[in-house]
């Protein structure tokens, strides 16, 4: 078995094959979007606990929804003009390796985007914190990550406010940005619903990682690297060990790119 240091040389090996052409492209759209939310290492379900009291937070509290003007309600990508991606992390599974994700991040120089589920957020509020403190934003991926786009009126906009409150208790806001759960895209019903609820557009993205797939670090990154371009917003999970492999060597390479990883907010900034 390769040694640490090794599977990272190996990753930078198939990095550098994936630059020469777009070797994931062709497979970046086959699988449905949002993941099953079934992680292999994860250690979350899909049923919320009972809510933890939160400690009052002592930072400032998080930003809040921003409308951007001449956007759609739903955004997939941002302008295509200047050097920056969003990478877009599901919150959800083993919170040891979403800690994992997100010091790889920091070191790498990349700014990233998680959308939480609420659920997640009631098993470990202390990770709303820990992603605002890293210099990341946190967004609302429904309360229990099921099939928005399939629920009635009612029931959506209790997945969408249970998450909302989840966040709004833990950090003084219901968080930059709402993602629908299952699906790449929300149905009507439901932007409208999230409008309802506070956030002026829905979050969707241009890239699909497929690292939810447990395919291997390798090819994360081939896929990846073969279909972003500047203004990218990409799909990844917290919760898969392919995932936090992947990551040095994915931010490397959007380096040598020159293609800068911010927040999603910082992306539709100018």
């Amino acid at each position: 078995m390769l040694s640490q240091p090794g599977r990272r040389a190996a990753l930078r090996v198939a990095l550098r094959a994936a630059a020469l052409g777009p070797a994931g492209a062709a497979t970046a759209g086959l699988t449905a979007a949002c993941g099953p939310g079934r992680p292999a290492t994860a250690s979350s379900g899909s049923t919320p606990g009972p809510a933890r009291p939160a400690r009052p937070a002592q930072a400032a509290p998080a930003a809040a929804p921003r409308r951007f003007a001449g956007q759609p309600v739903e955004i997939g990508h941002g302008p295509r003009d200047r050097p920056r991606v969003a990478l877009t992390f599901h919150g959800n599974g083993d919170p040891a390796i979403a800690r994992s994700v997100l010091a790889a991040a920091e070191k790498g120089g990349a700014r990233v985007t998680v959308l939480a589920i609420g659920s997640w957020l009631d098993a470990h509020p202390e990770l709303a914190r820990r992603i605002l403190d890293g210099g990341h934003e946190l967004g609302n991926h429904t309360q229990r990550h099921l099939a928005i786009n399939e629920m009635s009126e009612a029931e959506a906009y209790a997945e969408i406010t249970g998450c909302a409150q989840r966040l709004k208790r833990l950090t003084g806001s219901i968080g930059t940005w709402f993602r629908p759960s299952q699906a790449r895209y929300a149905t009507p019903l439901v932007q409208k619903l999230a409008q309802r609820a506070g956030y002026p557009h829905v979050l969707s993205y241009d890239v699909d990682s497929l690292d939810f797939t447990s395919p291997g670090a390798a090819a994360v990154i081939r896929t990846v690297i073969g279909t972003i371009r500047p203004g990218s917003v990409v799909s990844l999970h917290f919760g898969y060990a392919d995932t936090v492999d992947a990551m040095p060597p994915l931010l490397e390479e959007l380096a040598r790119r020159e293609l800068r990883a911010v927040t999603t907010t910082e992306l539709l900034t100018p």
